[in-house]
C-alpha cells in the first residue's frame, strides 16, 4: 500500500479549505518535517513575498513517524519566510500537538492568504474548520489555551496559539503549545499574526499505526533495553538542557554579558543542579517519550510568582535571560522565562536582544527610555520582556531584533550585535566550538545549534558509545574542538546531513542522534522502515537531508541571500574578555573563511555566490526550483 501524505490547504483570504493529496514518489524525498514543509512553502510562495504580508506561506508538518508510541518524535516544524533573516524560516515543536495532529488527519497544513479578522482552525478527525478569534485576541497563552479547549468542548485537544508577541508582529514571536513548548526560532509567531492566525486546535481519535507491525515491536523491545544502559539520558532526563551550563561554563563557553566573556562567576547559581534543589517542581515529557527533560519549576514570592502551567527555563533560555546580562538569581529567570512563553516570543532572540540593548547603552549608544537596563539587573530585564511583546515605548524597537534596531543607530551599535543573517546566535561559542560556528554562518535559517554535531564529541574516547556511533557516519579522527581543519568540516557537513534528516523525519534530536543521545543512526533506519515500510539505507536518510539542506539554499538563493550572508558577526573575531580558559580567544577571518570554502566544495555550492551548483540541484531532484545562480 503506497504511503502519501494528505496536506490541508487553509485559504485565510477566502476562508476555504481543501484537502490533497501528496503522491509517494514526492513524499519519499520530503517525507515530513522540516523537508516537507520547505518544499510546500517553495512550490507555494511567489519570490519577493513579504514575510508579513498576505503572500508569505506557513506551513505546519509532521512526519509519517510523528505519532507512533516510541520516544522522541513527537516534533512539528513550522516554515515561512522569517520575518527575522528575510529568508527561509524553520522551527520545531515538541510536546503533544504534533501527534494530535497527526491523529487528527493530516500531514501537513499550508496556510495561505490574510484573514480580515482573527481566525483560529480546528481540526479534528480530518474534518477542518475556520472559527471567528476575535474574541480571543489579546489573550495571553494561559488563558488562550483553556479558551480553546473549553470552546471546543474537548479538554484533550491540543493548542498551538501565539500570544500578544505574535499578535504584534514582535520578529522572534513564538508559536507556543502546551502554553510551554515552542516553535521558537525565525519569528513564525509574527508570521502567524500578519496572517490574524491565533490558533490552530486538534483533535483525533485515530493514532498512527506502524506499516511492519512486527518489525516495530522488534525494535521497541530491544530500544528498551538500550535505554537501561545508557546512564547519559538517565542524567540528561534529571537535569535537562540546563544541566549543561555547569559543563559549558567550565569550558568557557558560556556567552556572558552579550558575548563578551565565555564564562560567568554566577553559573553554579543558576545552572540545573541549583535548580533540582531548588525550584523544580516536576519532569514533564512530550508524547510516548520515556526521557522526561521538560523542567517544570514553581515560585511563589512577593512579586515573583511562576505559575508551573509555563513549564520551566531550559539551557538556552538561563544563559540568554541570564549569563548574557549578567543575571545570576535562578528565581527571577523562571520568572523571565514564564513571562516570554506567557507573551509568545523566542527567548533566545528576546535575551540576546536585551543584553545587546544593555551593552549598547552602556556604551552612550542607546536611550533606552527609562527602562532601565543594566548587566545584572533582572528587574529591567523582566520589564523589557513585556515592552517587547507589547511594542511599548523601546520595546517597540527592541521587537525588531538586535540587528534592525542597530542599524536604526549606527555601525558602531552593529559592531555589538551577535547575528546570522539577522538571526541571534544561541548559547552554544563559535569561539569554543569551531565546526558549529561554520553552521551557524553557512545555515540556511540562521544560526542553529540543532543542524549538526557539536566539535566536543570528537573528544570522546575510541571506544566510547559516541564514537562507534560517529563511526557509522564518517571516519573522523580526534579533534580539538578549537580546529577548524578540513577534518572538521567534513564532521560538520556530514552531520549536518544526518540533523537535518532528522528534522524531516521528526525526531527528536535528545533522543535521536550520531552520538551520545539514546537512540543512533542504524536504529534510525530500522525505525523508518518499520513505520513507513520503506525499505530504506542509511545513504537515503542522508540524501534525504542533503536535498533539504540545499532546498533551503535555493530558496534563500532566490532571494539573493548567499555567500555574503554566510558569515559570522564581527564580535567573534575580537579576543573574549573576562576570565575563564577561553579569555582572550577569538576566531580569525581567515580560518574561517578557508572553512567556508572547503564546505563550499564539500556541498557542492558555487564558490562565488553560496548558491547551490545546477550540478547538485539535479542531482537530488531540485531542477524545479528554479535557476540560482
Amino acid at each position: 500500500m503506497a504511503l502519501t501524505a494528505t496536506v490541508h490547504h487553509v485559504d485565510l483570504t477566502r476562508g476555504t479549505v481543501e484537502v490533497k493529496t501528496l503522491p509517494e514518489d514526492v513524499y519519499r524525498k520530503y517525507p515530513g518535517g522540516s523537508a516537507l514543509a520547505a518544499y510546500l512553502v517553495t512550490q507555494t510562495m511567489k519570490p519577493g513575498a513579504d514575510p508579513l504580508g498576505p503572500d508569505n506561506v506557513l506551513v505546519m508538518a509532521v512526519s509519517p513517524l510523528t505519532g507512533l508510541p516510541i520516544s522522541g518524535q513527537s516534533r512539528m516544524t513550522a516554515c515561512a519566510r522569517s520575518p527575522l533573516t528575510g529568508g527561509i524560516g524553520d522551527s520545531q515543536c515538541g510536546g503533544f500537538f504534533p501527534a494530535e495532529m497527526r491523529a487528527a488527519g493530516t500531514d501537513a497544513i499550508v496556510f495561505t492568504g490574510q484573514s480580515r479578522e482573527p481566525v483560529y482552525l480546528w481540526l479534528h478527525d480530518g474534518h477542518a474548520e475556520l472559527r471567528p478569534a476575535t474574541h480571543l485576541w489579546g489573550k495571553e497563552t494561559a488563558e488562550g489555551d483553556r479558551l480553546l479547549k473549553e470552546e471546543v468542548g474537548d479538554p484533550k485537544a491540543e493548542v498551538a496559539q501565539i500570544g500578544p508577541a505574535g499578535e504584534n508582529r514582535v520578529r522572534f514571536a513564538a508559536i507556543m503549545n502546551m502554553v510551554n513548548r515552542a516553535n521558537g526560532r525565525t519569528g513564525m509567531g509574527a508570521v502567524m499574526g500578519a496572517k490574524r492566525l491565533k490558533a490552530v486546535v486538534v483533535r483525533g481519535s485515530k493514532p498512527p499505526k506502524p506499516a511492519v507491525p512486527e518489525k516495530f515491536r522488534e525494535l521497541t523491545k530491544r530500544l528498551k533495553e538500550m535505554q537501561e544502559i545508557n546512564p547519559g539520558i538517565e542524567w540528561f532526563g534529571q537535569y535537562g538542557t540546563a544541566g549543561v551550563l555547569g559543563i559549558q561554563n567550565k569550558m568557557g563557553g558560556q556567552p556572558t554579558r552579550n558575548y563578551g566573556e565565555g564564562s560567568f562567576d554566577e553559573a553554579g547559581q543558576i545552572d540545573g543542579t541549583t535548580m533540582v534543589k531548588t525550584i523544580l517542581k516536576e519532569r514533564d515529557t512530550c508524547y510516548a517519550c520515556v526521557v522526561k527533560c521538560k523542567r517544570v519549576v514553581e515560585v511563589h514570592e512577593p512579586g515573583l510568582d511562576v505559575d508551573p502551567i509555563y513549564g520551566g527555563p531550559e539551557y538556552e533560555t538561563l544563559t540568554f535571560f541570564g549569563s548574557m546580562c549578567g543575571v545570576g538569581d535562578l528565581k527571577l529567570l523562571a520568572k523571565a522565562s514564564a513571562d516570554a512563553n506567557k507573551y509568545g516570543m523566542d527567548t533566545i532572540s528576546c535575551g540576546a536582544t536585551i543584553a545587546w540593548a544593555m551593552e549598547a547603552k552602556s556604551k552612550g549608544l542607546l536611550d533606552d527610555q527609562g527602562l532601565g537596563l543594566a548587566y545584572g539587573d533582572g528587574q529591567s530585564v523582566i520589564r523589557a520582556i513585556e515592552a517587547i511583546a507589547l511594542r511599548r515605548s523601546i520595546g517597540d524597537l527592541l521587537a525588531e531584533g538586535s540587528l534592525r534596531a542597530a542599524q536604526t543607530l549606527g555601525a558602531a551599535a552593529v559592531d555589538l550585535t551577535v547575528t546570522v543573517k539577522g538571526q541571534e546566535l544561541p548559547a552554544h561559542m563559535p569561539q569554543h566550538k569551531r565546526s558549529l560556528g561554520l553552521i551557524y554562518a553557512i545555515n540556511a535559517f540562521g544560526a542553529d545549534h540543532q543542524s549538526s554535531e557539536h566539535d566536543s564529541m570528537l573528544k570522546a574516547k575510541p571506544d566510547s558509545l559516541q564514537r562507534k556511533r560517529l563511526g557509522v557516519l564518517g571516519d573522523f579522527p580526534s579533534l580539538d574542538p578549537r580546529d577548524l581543519s578540513d577534518d572538521k568540516v567534513k564532521f560538520a557537513w556530514t552531520t549536518q546531513k544526518f540533523y537535518s534528516a532528522l528534522d524531516t523525519l521528526g525526531l527528536c534530536q535528545f533522543v535521536w542522534g550520531p552520538s551520545w543521545q539514546l537512540y543512533g543512526p542504524a536504529e534510525t533506519v530500522e525505525l523508518v522502515h518499520a513505520g513507513t515500510g520503506w525499505d530504506t539505507t542509511l545513504e537515503e536518510l542522508l540524501a534525504i537531508g542533503e536535498r533539504k539542506i540545499n532546498l533551503m539554499r535555493a530558496f534563500n538563493a532566490r532571494e539573493g541571500i548567499g555567500k555574503a550572508a554566510d558569515t559570522l558577526p564581527r564580535k567573534l573575531f575580537e579576543p573574549l574578555g573576562g576570565k575563564g580558559p577561553t579569555a582572550g580567544v577569538a576566531l580569525t577571518q581567515e580560518e574561517f573563511e578557508r572553512a567556508r570554502a572547503a564546505y563550499y566544495e564539500l556541498a557542492g555550492c558555487d564558490p562565488a555566490t553560496g548558491y547551490p551548483s545546477r550540478a547538485k540541484l539535479s542531482e537530488l531532484g531540485l531542477e524545479w526550483v528554479g535557476d540560482t545562480t
